[in-house]
């Protein structure tokens, strides 16, 4: 019997919670083509036997600009100090740069076994492959796989690469068990994923949202009280749209989600207050859960 904790790093937008998604066969991180998509740990695991793989996706290693910033990368250091192994994470088409050596030296600092995976190999070419596995090799890491996060390509080889390194230990959750993540919480970032494709320029970074109120009721609907913060008045309109239509679109597109989620009808309410600069107040993010 194995068992471990596995944190998957990477610069943002490699793939991170793509692959999680993969891995453990089910949605359970939310993801978009935008920075700092994923703001916190999120526990994927995966069951195989009698062993056991706890995935933990971590928010992309980036250069901080605001409060949240600095504790989404506290986020990462934390994870690679507590974690078993790591599997990296880099861009089969972008060239490795400053960032992802910065990710390799504290990988390295951190004496767990790491695996690199060179993801979006369906969309790269062959020679960018290759070049990105001879400079990665550089770094004399455990294992290279090339994978695709996106059609599953690779992923089984990289399972196999995990399983062998980790150390006996009992399984940390039910062998049914997909996630640890509370239901508010998952509901908050379904909620914000369907947000982040429609909007542009800063204003994704200047959202976030919380689940006040989750009830079942008796006949079984499930509702869900929700609020969209933003830190400007101006914001507000744009999260809201014409005539509410923005709002409209993103609650029917998420009570979707949600159902799959819960197995039941959902009710979703969702309201728009201002929180003003809340990346930037210690304070503001500590109350919205941060």
């Amino acid at each position: 019997m194995r068992s471990g904790f596995v944190s998957i790093v990477g610069r943002p937008n490699v793939g991170k919670s793509t692959l999680v998604n993969n891995l453990v066969g089910e949605k359970v991180a939310i993801t978009s083509s935008r920075p700092q998509t994923t703001r916190n740990t999120i526990r994927g695991v995966l069951t195989q036997g009698d062993s056991q793989i706890v995935f933990v996706d971590t928010p992309g290693l980036h250069k901080p600009r605001t409060a949240l910033g600095e504790r989404l990368n506290k986020i990462v250091y934390g994870s690679l100090a507590d974690t078993d192994m790591a599997l990296f994470v880099i861009d089969a088409r972008a060239p490795i740069g400053p960032g992802d050596r910065l990710i390799a030296g504290r990988l390295t600092e951190a004496k767990a076994p790491v695996i690199v995976a060179v993801n979006k190999v369906d969309i790269a070419k062959p020679d960018q492959i290759a070049e990105q596995l001879a400079e990665a090799a550089e770094w004399d890491f455990a294992a290279y796989v090339p994978i695709s996060a996106r059609t599953g390509d690779g992923v089984d080889r990289l399972v196999d690469e995990v399983l062998p390194r980790l150390e006996e230990g009992p399984h940390f959750f039910p062998p049914d068990a997909v996630s640890d993540q509370p239901e508010h919480l998952l509901a908050a970032e379904f909620i914000r994923e369907k947000y982040l494709s429609r909007l542009h320029e800063e204003l994704p970074h200047s959202l976030a949202i919380v689940v006040n109120e989750m009830t079942t009721r008796d006949d079984g609907l499930v509702h869900i009280e929700a609020t969209a913060y933003v830190e400007r008045e101006s914001q507000k309109g744009m999260v809201i749209g014409k005539g509410g239509s923005m709002l409209q679109a993103v609650g029917t597109e998420a009570r979707h989600d949600l159902e799959k989620l819960f197995g039941a009808k959902v009710f979703l309410e969702l309201r728009v207050k201002v929180e003003k600069d809340w990346q930037r107040r210690d304070q503001t993010l500590d109350r919205l859960g941060f």
